[in-house]
């Protein structure tokens, strides 16, 4: 069997799942299970693109540490996610503090997921709705796309491409 040596890191919230919005229009992830919905058309891009690619999530949750949501939530959400979808793996960042290296945007999930699975980050992409997403994976060394939001302006992170639906995903990805 040939090993795969490329994947697709997704982030997890605005990306792949709906994240609520504030009033001063920022994004905020979801806390309970009961707000879980999927981004439109995830299902299908995903199925499609697990074929040639693994399909990793990494996911920043600071509001675990900041004693805003519990550990055991973000678990459930992750596992209803893996229900969901063919991920290979998850990964996630429980600190808010930006020196962390396994905090977005430094890369450090991203070298895990890489040594794990035997990655070409070359022949890797990072999708993400934030700079800190696409910054990520500029530093990893990957092709990012960012979703784009009414709470993004992606001034600071220059993705290599930029979509406004996730099945755009399918032009940009040849499976």
């Amino acid at each position: 069997m040939v090993k795969i040596k490329k994947a697709i890191f997704f982030d997890r919230d605005g990306t792949l799942i709906e994240t609520f919005v504030s009033k001063n229009n920022k994004p905020i992830a979801i806390r309970k299970l009961k707000d879980f919905r999927l981004i439109k058309n995830t299902k299908l891009v995903i199925k499609k693109l697990s074929k040639k690619y693994l399909i990793i999530v990494i996911t920043n949750q600071p509001d675990v540490s900041r004693g805003k949501n519990k550990k055991i939530n973000v678990i459930n959400i992750n596992n209803k996610l893996k229900k969901v979808f063919n991920i290979n793996k998850i990964y996630t960042c429980y600190s808010h503090d930006d020196k962390n290296y396994m905090r977005k945007p430094n890369p450090g999930m991203i070298f895990s997921a890489k040594k794990k699975f035997n990655l070409n980050l070359k022949k890797c992409f990072v999708v993400g709705d934030r700079d800190n997403d696409i910054k990520c994976g500029k530093k990893a060394g990957c092709k990012t796309v960012l979703l784009k939001k009414k709470y993004n302006n992606f001034k600071f992170s220059n993705p290599d491409y930029a979509i406004k639906y996730f099945k755009e995903l399918l032009n940009i990805i040849k499976v």
